[in-house]
């Protein structure tokens, strides 16, 4: 029996969102069907892909192993039915954090011509998609985890060293500096031990080995609309550690942000693309990207008298952590 690409396509939209619901409504199909598919899938492979309860959708060893290769299949198989398209550029967003959105309009604004097809997937996934080429640009945390797993066939760069805000209840006072230890300091993000544990929830867990915190672990709500109501239901008292890109739009609707006193925590995202030859267009928006981040000093973060920090693994790539 030969394998389905349908089928495939499926199995890689769900890998994708890791949610049922969400990967049925990108397919237009309904849950149940999508189900059903997968499970038709699985039984045609010999083997589970996914384990699914009434919270989570992780994938399993197997399931990991098969979304790369099924990833690769359906590279060759768009690279088959259509030769590479010099206009477009491909990139993913993890969520509405910015960095992303404002190189892509700025890129817009630059070359409207050029088509931006845009997805929003965690750094993992975008760092797979981009060697499968599903993507000509991921803008990742690089890990050395990453280089040493795939220590050929992509590039990257630093682009960005975004900082952390503590974000008050509705409630607080405005002052422009809180400390760390004042308050429990709460995070949105999936715990180890979660099967959504991911590079995001990595970087948390040295934090808090580095300051000695004990992070309270939210999950992984999404979107700031999202985030947003969770902080507005809240009753107790807390922070919000939270990134520059949502830490502003809380500002911009009353609710008081604070910079950390005993360190600044910044996050390294990079600029990632493949080794092979690039179109035009990927090649303008690579440089797009680097001017923008020229442009807004995203290397040069202020420091307001405390140190910079990045976990140890990040060194090697954040050189301007150095005074």
């Amino acid at each position: 029996m030969d394998l389905d690409l349908r089928l495939v396509r499926y199995f890689v939209t769900l890998a994708d969102e890791l949610h049922f619901g969400r990967a049925a409504a990108r397919l237009f199909i309904s849950q149940p069907a999508l189900s059903k598919q997968i499970r038709k899938l699985e039984d045609h492979l010999g083997g589970q892909l996914l384990v699914r309860d009434s919270r989570h959708v992780a994938l399993t060893r197997r399931g990991e192993h098969f979304l790369e290769q099924a990833r690769q299949l359906l590279a060759l198989a768009d690279r088959m039915q259509r030769g590479r398209e010099p206009d477009r550029v491909r990139i993913a967003h993890i969520f509405s954090l910015d960095s992303g959105r404002v190189i892509a309009d700025t890129f817009r604004e630059r070359f409207p011509d050029v088509s931006v097809v845009e997805s929003s997937m965690d750094s993992t996934r975008q760092l797979a998609a981009l060697l499968a080429d599903q993507l000509d640009v991921a803008i990742i945390r690089v890990t050395a985890a990453m280089r040493t797993d795939h220590p050929t066939g992509w590039r990257h760069a630093l682009l960005r060293l975004e900082p952390f805000w503590l974000v008050g209840r509705p409630a607080d006072p405005p002052r422009p500096a809180a400390s760390l230890h004042e308050r429990p300091i709460e995070v949105f993000g999936d715990p180890p031990g979660s099967p959504l544990y991911n590079t995001h929830g990595r970087y948390l867990s040295s934090l808090e080995q580095h300051t000695g915190l004990a992070l309270r672990w939210l999950g992984n709500p999404g979107t700031f609309d999202h985030c947003h109501a969770a902080l507005t239901r809240a009753r107790d008292e807390a922070y919000v550690l939270e990134f520059d890109s949502y830490a502003h739009r809380y500002a911009d609707i009353g609710i008081p942000i604070h910079r950390p006193l005993e360190l600044r925590p910044v996050y390294p995202w990079s600029l990632a693309w493949r080794e092979d030859e690039q179109s035009p267009a990927v090649a303008q928006f690579l440089r797009v990207a680097r001017e923008t981040a020229e442009h807004r000093r995203w290397l040069q973060p202020e420091r307001d008298g405390a140190p910079l920090w990045v976990p140890p693994e990040d060194l090697l790539d954040a050189t301007a952590l150095v005074p």
